[in-house]
């Protein structure tokens, strides 16, 4: 959503960054851009007068007095002013003291509130919580099924009767209570339109109900329209936050940026995707980051914890270092890594690599690890455990059982045994470097031959499909990496072990 935004700001920062003097005038002109860049992004014209008077106010202030890379710290202003129109700070959600902590959902027809519902009650859930769905949404057909069949895949149970939303509401209110549910997530109708009767029927739900959370669910892919939906609720509703939907579409992302500074609500939550899952507490600084062109590591990191085991992790990197990484290792690997997302949307959180992957065929090469999976498992155990018994008969019979090209195997299984190879050098030369025997290291490090190993600067990235082993060339490390030891992992993304 952010690509075109991301795209601009990475320019004008470049223009900026190392520049051994800005005046008022060179700042004006860094002004004028951002202005043009987030206008065309659809954001709110009063947020973008803001955001430009505030970065202003500092960057031709005393802030800038007497450093030595006034480039550099007009970058760190921006980020941190954009950052503030973001929200400033994750929003906290807390628990009532006394249960269910409840969260009132409302919104137009068609901005999710649906699957909104389902995601925050598998977010509460994996919080060690219980929650309870009501279904109150009586105006659209199916609208309660739906809601029963998304509940069912996190195993979360669903109230609802019919009759009057209302009553149903408060039902469900009971009912939580009953079976020492702590959090209940209400689902309500929406309308094409912001009307009387949808505001109405809202404002009785919410004095049945007296939430602790009144979330607004908006599609981000409406732009303007819903900074404007958004202030039509919270007139008559007191929104608490807001949580947005569809932020991986392909709109110009505006109401993100604009939402928080006109509405005087944060973001609590961020939808990424159609899946369950796809929900994450919004954070603006990650946010910012990212828009920027920085990055988001922590938001990396996070993923990867919550998908790698710490003990299995450990383990696979011990064998890839001793020689002894299979097939099966790199393929569960490559399983882990797509449990984090799409590659080509993991890679872009690592900070520099936006830009590279601007032009990057991610789509196809999501089918290219569909290409390197099938090959894997159309190998025996004893080949995937020991790639050098795999001859020209058996390449042949891996290739017409995973619909491949003998090539395309020999590629695989040529570029895994050189990246086993290297792998096991490497830590070979890291258990000597610790042992008695390390005086020629020391002398090295007397005159100072120590230091960085990889070549300065971002990793280069060819303008073709993501390359990972058997399906980029002959270079085990070709695609993503950086074609040195310590850069990217075998997969072709960082390591994570």
């Amino acid at each position: 959503m952010f690509e075109n935004l991301t795209s601009r700001f990475e320019g004008i920062l470049r223009n900026i960054r190392g520049k051994g003097r800005l005046g008022p005038e060179e700042v004006e002109e860094v002004l004028e851009e951002i202005r043009v860049a987030l206008l065309e992004a659809d954001v709110h014209l009063g947020v973008v007068r803001t955001l430009q008077d505030r970065i202003r106010q500092r960057a031709v202030g005393e802030e800038l007095v007497g450093v030595l890379n006034p480039g550099q710290q007009v970058v760190k202003i921006v980020l941190e002013e954009l950052t503030g129109v973001l929200g400033g700070e994750t929003m906290p959600i807390t628990f009532a003291s006394k249960p269910p902590t409840v969260v009132l959902l409302a919104g137009l027809q068609g901005s999710g509130k649906t699957t909104a519902a389902a995601k925050l009650a598998r977010w509460f859930k994996a919080k060690g919580r219980n929650p309870l769905l009501v279904g109150a949404d009586l105006a659209r057909p199916a609208a309660v099924e739906q809601l029963r069949t998304l509940a069912g895949r996190i195993d979360v149970p669903v109230f609802s009767q019919p009759g009057d939303p209302v009553a149903v509401a408060a039902a469900g209110l009971a009912e939580a209570r009953r079976l020492g549910r702590d959090v209940l997530i209400c689902d309500t109708a929406g309308r094409l339109a912001i009307d009387d009767d949808l505001m109405a029927e809202i404002a009785e739900i919410a004095g049945a109900l007296e939430p602790h959370y009144t979330f607004l669910v908006l599609d981000a892919m409406t732009g303007q329209d819903a900074v404007n939906v958004a202030e039509a609720f919270h007139e008559r509703l007191e929104l608490d936050a807001v949580v947005l939907t569809k932020l991986d579409g392909d709109a110009r992302g505006g109401a993100a940026i604009s939402v928080k500074e006109v509405v005087g609500r944060p973001i609590a939550f961020a939808s990424t995707g159609e899946a369950l899952e796809d929900l994450e507490p919004f954070h603006p600084d990650r946010l910012a980051s990212r828009i920027l062109g920085m990055g988001d590591v922590e938001t990396l990191i996070e993923k990867a914890e919550e998908t790698f085991e710490k003990e299995q992790a450990e383990a696979a990197a011990a064998r890839m270092l001793e020689g002894t990484f299979t097939l099966d290792d790199f393929l569960e690997q490559l399983r882990q890594i797509r449990k984090m997302g799409q590659v080509g949307d993991v890679m872009k959180m690592v900070p520099g690599m936006g830009q590279q992957l601007k032009d990057v065929e991610t789509d196809l090469d999501e089918r290219r690890i569909d290409r390197i999976e099938g090959i894997i498992h159309s190998m025996t155990s004893a080949e995937r455990a020991d790639p050098d018994v795999i001859d020209g008969s058996r390449r042949a019979r891996i290739a017409a059982g995973s619909g491949t090209q003998v090539n395309e195997v020999s590629q695989l299984v040529r570029q895994f045994r050189e990246m086993r190879k290297l792998m096991k050098q490497m830590g070979g030369a890291g258990s000597k470097g610790r042992g008695r025997g390390s005086k020629r290291g020391q002398k090295a490090g007397r005159r100072g031959l120590g230091g960085r190993t990889t070549p300065r600067g971002s990793a280069k990235v060819p303008k073709k499909g993501l390359a990972l082993p058997g399906l980029g060339g002959d270079d085990p490390w070709e695609g993503l990496g950086s074609g040195e030891p310590g850069g990217l992992g075998p997969s072709g993304l960082p390591p994570l072990v």
